[in-house]
C-alpha cells in the first residue's frame, strides 16, 4: 500500500508510480516506482534526454493519462479515484498547460486566444475579455491584444500561451519544453517571466527542459533517466 501524503510538505504527492504501454505482445515500461512532491508556490524543473518518460510524467501530473500503478494526491486527495468527468472539472479549474508549440488557434487574436478557456467555463463575456486583457498585459502583450498568432514572434505566441495558461488562476501550471522552441535570448525571457509570474500569484510551476543553465534558476530540478527519478537539485 502506498503511503499516505504528508499535506504540510506538498500539495502534489506522486507515490510509487509506474506507466506501461502495450506494444504488440511486448510491454514497454515509460515510467517505474516514481516518488515525487511538488510544493506550494515552487518552480520544480525535471530534465532528462528525449525518451526518459518526462512528457508520461507531466501528463499524468495534469490527469491526462492516468498511470498503469501507484498514486497521485493532491492536497491528500487520491486524484484518479475521480471519474473522467470529475477529472476534467478538476483539471479545467485546477491545472494549467504550456506546450513548446504553443498550439494557439491561428484565426482568433490573442486577446481571444487568452480568454476562449473561461469562455468555456461559461463565465460572462465581458469579465472573460476584462480578465484576458489584464494578464496579456502582465506578460508584456497589453499592445499585442488583437493581433492573431502569424503577426506575433514565438516569443510573443509562448507569452500568450502562459497567459492562457493562467487565465483561470491554476494551482499548478505544467509547461512541456517551454523554450524550446526559441532562441536563447527568447528563452531566457520567457523563463524569467516564468519565475516573475510565480512569485507573484504563487502558482506552482513543473517545467520540462533539456536547459541545465535553465533549470538551475529553478527552486528545485530532477532528473529522469530511463522512467526513473535518479537525482536533483534542492530536495
Amino acid at each position: 500500500m502506498s503511503p499516505s501524503p504528508d499535506p504540510a510538505s506538498s500539495f502534489l504527492q506522486v507515490n510509487d508510480l509506474s506507466k506501461s504501454f502495450l506494444l504488440g505482445n511486448q510491454t514497454i515500461e515509460v515510467l517505474k516506482n516514481i516518488n515525487l512532491e511538488v510544493r506550494q508556490g515552487e518552480i520544480l524543473a525535471m530534465l532528462g534526454a528525449s525518451g526518459a518518460g518526462k512528457s508520461t510524467l507531466l501528463h499524468i501530473l495534469g490527469t491526462l493519462d492516468r498511470p498503469t500503478r501507484g498514486t497521485v494526491f493532491y492536497e491528500s486527495r487520491d486524484i484518479f479515484r475521480l471519474s473522467e468527468q470529475e477529472l476534467a472539472r478538476f483539471r479545467n479549474r485546477r491545472i494549467g498547460f504550456v506546450f513548446q508549440f504553443h498550439h494557439l488557434l491561428p484565426e482568433f487574436t490573442a486577446l481571444e486566444n487568452t480568454y476562449l478557456p473561461s469562455l468555456m467555463q461559461k463565465r460572462p463575456i465581458a469579465q472573460c475579455i476584462e480578465e484576458a486583457s489584464s494578464l496579456l498585459s502582465e506578460v508584456g502583450l497589453g499592445h499585442r491584444l488583437h493581433h492573431k498568432p502569424g503577426e506575433l514572434s514565438g516569443g510573443e505566441q509562448q507569452r500568450v500561451a502562459v497567459a492562457r495558461a493562467l487565465i483561470h488562476t491554476p494551482d499548478l501550471v505544467l509547461a512541456d519544453e517551454p523554450t524550446g522552441n526559441l532562441d536563447t535570448h527568447t528563452g531566457e525571457t520567457l523563463f524569467a517571466l516564468l519565475r516573475k509570474l510565480n512569485e507573484q500569484r504563487k502558482t506552482a510551476f513543473v517545467i520540462v527542459t533539456h536547459n541545465e543553465r535553465l533549470s538551475r534558476q529553478a527552486d528545485r530540478s530532477i532528473h529522469v533517466v530511463d522512467g526513473r527519478i535518479v537525482n536533483g537539485r534542492g530536495a
